[in-house]
């Protein structure tokens, strides 16, 4: 389990996971979630389920940070287990 931050006007890579599933619950803020091709806004105490292998994405279109609360489920939960497709950030 881990709490994510992202700042407003941001967002993480575009990605999937061979050996977990997730589970994301916002805590304050708006998140712009895209799971398998479709997109949905959340807001504060809405949550999200990302099957394993699924391509997903976070991202921030609101003007306060987004925190929100990940769960991890799978039988290895590895840093090492993302696959990324697009990042701002230059690690795909």
């Amino acid at each position: 389990m881990k709490r994510i931050t992202v700042n407003p006007g941001e967002k993480l890579s575009l990605q999937k996971h061979f050996h977990r599933a997730e589970h994301w619950v916002v805590v304050n803020g708006t998140a712009a979630v895209h799971v398998g091709g479709e997109e949905r806004l959340l807001a504060e105490n809405e949550s999200v389920y990302i099957p394993l292998g699924a391509v997903h994405r976070l991202s921030n279109p609101g003007k306060v940070p987004l925190n929100l609360i990940e769960v991890q489920s799978g039988p290895y939960l590895g840093e090492d287990d993302i696959v990324r497709f697009e990042d701002v950030y230059a690690r795909a």
